[in-house]
């Protein structure tokens, strides 16, 4: 690992044997005998220190440069030794037991970071390395002592307190932990750095340990608004604020410091994608689906080949309806990555959605020579061939899918799955294989009120069941008493059981709740109209059918009742 202080270590390493040649050089004696002595004496020990300080820097040179070459075993020496001979210097000492930790020599760090302890003008950061050594061999007591000298000797140091923080955390003390990150947090005048790290503690505690932790997130919000006062200038700062903002849960700051953050971040691509990338989840989060398409067209402007965010682009797309745009998107995704299965489903799903049976057929056909078989990919085929009124095709992968999913997952064999197969059945005219899939349906979702229309339904349609096909019906209206499908059925199944005048009012109501003319609707109404000897009502309902929807039976009907 390369060093950043390298250059200096060796600028260092040079002045101190340059120190040490000029040692001897002569001077000229001022005062008594005696002044002279101590004078040089002074003057002996301070040769003495400055050729230690120059032995140590050379060391610590050689460590650098075995550390650059990947020799740790003789850079630990070399950084050892730098240690030993000038325990004062806090950045060697500091280097030193960071890279002894690293490689597993602690005692050695333990050693070195005593020797700089014991020194008269120990710093707060000296007696944190030191809690931090021995909180690594166990020693939690020395530990806590060390660390609070630390923040002692550096109130407004961070080292302290997060190891004081980290060793109660890792003893599951949790309440202890939180009462050093409210000691830190009353500092009176931190360095925004400071405050953002303790914020970012509460956060990691809030998480480790919720039910005895009460407050934490207040705290930390609390913490990230005082930062937010300071304005910090770094905008790696503004970035760990706004992600902190984030995290909690606060996504108005949140947005708004990453919108500010925009225009200093021109440079940094990497950072740029992260912030829109963050903004577009917050803004899909809450609705805002305007704003999320902004951050990811951006995102495609400035790399038009990342195929993640036209899955996004797509997703979105799909749940706004907006099909055509979805299978641009999805397109564009299943070519810049040909190796992600979803892409080709969501693409299908579009295409199936967009009335494309074909297409959709064509993308899974693509998948099904990449892939192995899978359950979404015989669901969506299935669904596809049944846009196609292939019925007999569609059962096919619907049968293919259900063997699937009983060895895989059998959680996707759920309501809808029989749903879906039953009223492929019916529209084959298998109407005792719907039934059993409806039925089935039906135990796992007893409420799906769908599943009860369209069985009671197809019993209505063809005269069976007749009571039960009622009781179901009214089951579903009940359950949704607005629904013109359902009400419909309803008015259906009265007439089916010889109840004309009774199913004329759900006809009716139907008719009016209705949000497009339906063609089998009004067919409905003109045969009810029809039973109730209401000729010039039930031709003009058979009208109203036939400019919806042609249809041969229909017109027959009119035509014998003397209508054109």
């Amino acid at each position: 690992m390369l060093c950043r202080h390298w250059l200096w270590c060796l600028a260092l390493a040079a002045s101190g044997a340059l120190m040490a040649g000029c040692a001897s050089a002569p001077r000229h004696p001022q005062g008594s005998t005696r002044d002279t002595a101590s004078a040089r004496k002074r003057e002996q020990a301070g040769e003495r220190a400055a050729a230690k300080a120059a032995q140590a820097h050379a060391h610590y040179a050689a460590g650098v440069i075995h550390e650059m070459n990947e020799e740790p075993e003789a850079a630990a020496r070399e950084f050892y030794q730098a240690a030993l001979q000038d325990p004062g210097d806090v950045g060697m000492i500091l280097e030193a037991t960071r890279f002894l930790l690293e490689n597993k020599q602690t005692d050695k760090a333990l050693e070195v970071a005593e020797r700089a302890a014991a020194q008269p003008n120990a710093t707060g950061e000296i007696y944190a390395r030191l809690g931090l050594i021995y909180s690594q061999l166990g020693k939690n007591d020395q530990a806590i002592a060390a660390n609070r000298t630390a923040i002692q000797r550096s109130p407004d140091s961070l080292a302290g307190y997060q190891n004081l923080f980290l060793i109660h955390l890792r003893g599951k003390q949790p309440r202890e932990a939180l009462k050093v990150l409210d000691e830190a947090a009353a500092r009176p005048k931190p360095h925004p750095e400071f405050l953002l790290s303790v914020a970012e503690f509460y956060a990691a505690l809030r998480l480790e340990a919720p039910t005895q932790t009460e407050g934490a997130k207040a705290k930390a919000l609390g913490v990230l608004n005082r930062v937010a006062q300071l304005h910090p200038a770094d905008s790696s700062l503004g970035l760990r604020l706004a992600d902190g903002f984030n995290l909690l849960g606060d996504s108005t700051n949140a947005a708004r410091l990453y919108l500010e953050l925009m225009p200093a971040l021109v440079d940094k691509p990497a950072e740029r994608k992260r912030v829109r990338n963050n903004l577009a989840d917050i803004y899909v989060q809450s609705n805002d689906h305007k704003r999320a398409a902004e951050q990811l067209e951006a995102m495609v402007r400035e790399e038009p080949t990342n195929p993640q965010v036209y899955f996004a682009l797509g997703r979105m797309a799909l749940e706004e309806k907006k099909l055509a745009e979805a299978v641009e998107h999805f397109g564009h995704l299943v070519l810049l990555n040909p190796d992600f299965e979803p892409g080709y489903h969501f693409l299908a799903m579009a295409q199936i959605d967009l009335n494309q049976p074909g297409e959709a057929l064509a993308t899974l056909e693509k998948a099904r020579k990449k892939f192995s078989p899978n359950f979404t990919l015989e669901f969506l085929t299935a669904t596809a061939f049944g846009q196609q009124k292939a019925y007999a095709e569609a059962l096919k992968h619907y049968t293919a899918a259900e063997i699937i999913a009983q060895a895989t997952d059998p959680k996707q064999l759920d309501a809808n799955f029989y749903f879906r197969c039953g009223a492929t059945c019916e529209r084959k005219g298998d109407y005792a294989e719907a039934e059993k899939y409806f039925e089935k349906s039906l135990q796992l979702a007893p409420d799906f009120v769908e599943a009860m229309n369209y069985l009671g339904y197809m019993w209505a349609e063809h005269g069976m069941k007749l009571e039960k096909a009622r009781a179901l019906i009214e089951k579903a209206v009940k359950a949704d008493p607005k629904n013109a499908a359902y009400l419909d059925s309803l008015a259906w199944v009265l007439f089916q059981s010889q109840q004309p005048k009774e199913a004329l009012l759900y006809a009716l109501k139907a008719a009016e709740l209705s949000e497009t003319p339906d063609a089998t609707l009004y067919d409905h109404l003109a045969d009810i109209y029809a039973a109730l000897k209401q000729l010039d009502k039930a031709r003009e309902a058979w009208r109203k059918s036939l400019s919806v929807e042609p249809n041969e039976a229909v017109q027959k009907k009119l035509d014998s009742s003397g209508g054109k």
